[in-house]
Formats: structure tokens, sequence, C-alpha cells
């Protein structure tokens, strides 16, 4: 590593230590410090499990296939075996996501722009300040590695079909062996990694080479896909009887009903997630780079311009939701943000369009690093109020159960993320994460209730508002005195006696 690279990866560091820290600290100011999701601790309990009784279970003695990322259930595990679980270890793997995604970026917009260098490590601070990523970052979920894989699966495509690259016939066939593994071990950290086989494709296709050469290179990328993607496969027919694990069924079936809307309503929706906050003034960059692209026939650019806006149309049509900050969108927002901004500065530095008009340059980029500041302290409030949240609700009602139920009570609850590490009860999962059997009745509150009785269930756990026929059938015995979900228009967390016919 040169002095300069050196220089500029310690300042990346230093700056992704201090962007997270600003938000671990709002945190630890506003309530305390923990994770703004309860689906984190989802991820906490299976490492714990691991780590201390060896099984893949989210409740011991019960093999489940209940956590979509399973590559980052075992990054926490480290943490559990060196005493920094739950919390110190997993914010320094966010730290050291963070950083990396800069790294990533910086050297991207190398790749993305060759004949202008001098903007790469704005490039990396762009992506260590934009705020859906910090928030990702704190959040103790897969979410920023999934982001930092996929940005290195696209520069990389970008960087195979280079003019200043060997063309594939003379090119390093282990590169294209390596990039489909790659792309086999995204789906170990959330399903939809496999979206990226579109973009090699599209490269594949319409890149250099003959159709020979093309089709051996498929031949290598499908081999390094097969070794990465069917032990995935495997992994889950093994723990649960399926292909996929329980939440690629049970998230579309909980919120099926979104997709009555118009689809052209729910694209637009996801998409408006990538503008909030500095990328509405990228989104010019963007455009202008998906132009420049076409005109150029950089196909490898292209590939990832295709693969943002395929993105977004799959989750529109599946799954739409726009809830926690547009947490499932969140991976595509560093391909969103780099190519916008490489585009953005090729954009600026057209003699043609510009001309004389040159205080424009630098005006652009001050209202770019301004929009990014501010948005940076806004994502600082809204993280801190979703950890309070979580904290508040999910974390102390979870403490409660453990000091006033009976150690073999068997709790039925939708959010059982802080119930399973914290509470250590068996569970009925109303989401159908670890009891895939409620799945084909996730929003039948009668069906739920029979399902209840017939388990037994000895307490429901749940805000009142999401299960109102199932609260009616309960008695109130607890509430959390939380006053930052009523301070969002939401509701404090209850716990019912459930009565048995």
């Amino acid at each position: 590593m040169t002095d300069h690279r050196f220089r500029v990866a310690l300042l990346l560091a230093c700056l992704a230590g201090l962007s997270l820290g600003g938000y671990l600290l709002a945190s630890w100011v506003m309530f305390r410090p923990g994770f703004p999701l309860d689906d984190a601790w989802i991820h906490q309990t299976y490492a714990r499990n691991l780590a201390e009784r060896g099984e893949w279970a989210f409740l011991p003695g019960q093999p489940s296939a209940g956590s979509t990322a399973p590559l980052w259930s075992l990054l926490l595990v480290f943490g559990y075996y060196i005493r920094l679980g739950p919390y110190i270890w997993t914010f320094l793997l966010g730290w050291g996501l963070l950083w990396a995604l800069a790294m990533v970026g910086a050297d991207g917009f190398g790749v993305l722009l060759l004949d202008r260098h001098n903007l790469r490590v704005w490039a990396g601070v762009l992506l260590i300040l934009e705020w859906h990523l910090v928030w990702s970052a704190g959040s103790g979920m897969e979410t920023l590695l999934m982001g930092l894989l996929i940005l290195v699966v696209l520069v990389w495509l970008v960087r195979l079909d280079s003019p200043e690259t060997e063309g594939p016939p003379k090119g390093d066939w282990r590169k294209w062996f390596g990039i489909g593994g790659l792309i086999g071990l995204i789906s170990w950290v959330r399903p939809d990694g496999l979206t990226l086989l579109g973009p090699l494709g599209w490269v594949l296709i319409m890149g250099k080479g003959t159709t020979k050469t093309k089709l051996r290179i498929a031949m290598l990328a499908g081999v390094g896909f097969a070794l990465g993607f069917l032990p995935y496969l495997l992994f889950n027919q093994a723990l649960a009887g399926e292909w996929w694990p329980n939440t690629f069924y049970a998230k579309q079936a909980e919120y099926a009903a979104l997709q009555e809307a118009a689809f052209w309503r729910r694209y637009l929706e996801q998409a408006r997630l990538l503008i909030v906050g500095v990328g509405v003034l990228l989104l010019p960059g963007f455009t202008w780079f998906t132009w420049q692209s076409v005109r150029r026939r950089a196909w490898g650019v292209l590939g990832g311009i295709l693969w943002v806006i395929g993105y977004l149309g799959i989750y529109a049509w599946r799954l739409p939701v726009t809830y926690q900050h547009g947490r499932y969108i969140i991976p595509a927002v560093p391909v969103f943000i780099l190519w916008g901004f490489t585009g953005l500065a090729d954009l600026l530095h057209q003699e043609s369009l510009i001309g004389k008009w040159r205080i424009v340059r630098p005006a652009v980029f001050m209202a770019v690093l301004a929009v990014v500041l501010a948005f940076w302290s806004l994502g600082a409030r809204a993280y801190a109020l979703d950890v309070a949240v979580i904290e508040s609700e999910m974390v102390d009602t979870a403490r409660w159960v453990a000091g006033n139920t009976d150690p073999e009570s068997l709790i039925a609850a939708h959010d059982i993320g802080a119930l399973g590490y914290f509470s250590k009860r068996s569970l009925l999962d109303l989401a159908g994460l670890i009891s895939p059997e409620v799945i084909p009745y996730i929003r039948d509150e009668d069906a739920m209730a029979a399902y209840l009785d017939k388990q037994g269930a000895d307490y429901l756990v749940t805000f009142p508002g999401w299960y109102p026929h199932l609260v009616n059938r309960a008695t109130l015995i607890y509430t959390s005195s939380g006053r930052f979900s009523p301070l969002l228009n939401g509701e404090n967390m209850a716990i019912y006696a459930w009565i048995n016919p």
C-alpha cells in the first residue's frame, strides 16, 4: 500500500468511526445504546446459541431457518467467543463495513470515471456520511454487509468490462469464477443477492469476446456461483425442509395486501426512498451517467444502473414496504450514490455545458456536502428515536417477561427478537419466522386464535392495535412505560394472559 493510499485509508477509517460514533452517542443521549430494529436480536440469539450450545437454533433444541442472513449471524458469533457480544462487537463490525464501503466507493469512482481521480476520496466521504448507510452500520443487521458486497460485484463487473482491461479471450478466468462465487456467497447474506446474476449476464452478453469465449466464461462463473449457492439451499432444506428461509415466505404473506395498489405507485414509493437525502441532488448525475453509458456502450456501468432499476421493481412487485427507512432497499443506496456522484462529476466537467460558469462546480459540490451533513444530523436523531423505541418497548418488555413469568411459559408474539434473547421462554412466532405453520393464515386473527388455543399459549405479547381481536380474548397484565413510541404516534407494548376456552 502506497503512502497516499495508506493516508486515505486512515482518513476514511477515522471518519467512519466518527460518523457511526455520532449515531451511537445520539442514542445514548436520547435513552440508551441499542439496536433500532427488533430483528437485530434475532441474529444475536442465533449467534449466542451457536457460540454457547453449538446449534443453529433460535429456541434451544429446535433448529430453524428463521435467520434470513446466516452469514451475518455467523459473523456475530465471534463476539460471543471474545465476550464482546452483543453490542461492542456488532458496532465494530458496523464500523468496519462502513469503512470498507468507503474504500470500495473511492476505488470504484476511479474505475467508473477513468480520466478523473481527484474526487475519489470525496466519493468515499459521501458514502460514510450518507444517513441511510450510517443508520445501517449501527442497526445490528446485515443490510450494510449486503450493500458492500453488491457494490464490490458491480464495480468488479465495470472493471472487467473496462477498455483498459484485456478482453475475455486473454483475461484472467479466475476473476469470472470468483465473481460467480461471490454472487453465490451473497445469498448467505440475503436471498435477493441472486439479482446480481442479471448484471453478470448482461455484461457477458453485451461485452467483448466471441460466443465461444463467453460460453466458457459463463460456465466458469456458473460453477463459482453453484459452489456458493447450492450449500445455502441445502442448509435451508436441512433445517426447515424448504429451499428458502422462512422469512422469504413470511414477509410476503404478511404484506400481501400492499400488492393491491397499482404497480407504478408501488415502484415510485420504492424509488422515492433513494432520494430522501443527498440522493435528490445526485439524481441528475445518475440520469446523465445513464445517458452517457448508453452512448459509450459502457455495458458494465449500465449493468449497475439496470440492477438498481430492477431491484426496485422486484420489491415493488413482491414486498412493497417502505417502513424502517426503507431498509430492504438500502443495499441499493451505495450503488445509486456512487453512480450518481460519478455522473454528477462527469456532468460538471463538460465544458460545452458549463462553459465560463466555472463557479457552478464548487457551488454544486458544496451543496452536496451541505445536504449530506444536514441529513446525517437528521438521521442521527431518527436512529436515536428508533433505538429508544426498541429498547423501551421490546427490550424492557422482554426483561419483564424474564422476571415475572414461569420459565416453562409459552409466549405468543409478533416481535420475537428481544423476547428470544432476554426472556429465554418458549415462543409462538405470529410473524412466521420460527413458526412457519402460521404463514398460510398470518393475517387471519380467528385462525390465529385457534392456533394459540391448540398450542396452549400462556401469554400474548403485542402492540394492542396489531391484533385487536386477539387482545379481546385475553386479559391485560402489563403495559410498558416507554414514552418514545407514543411520541411517534405509536402504542405501548402490552402483555396479556391468554384465555383458553
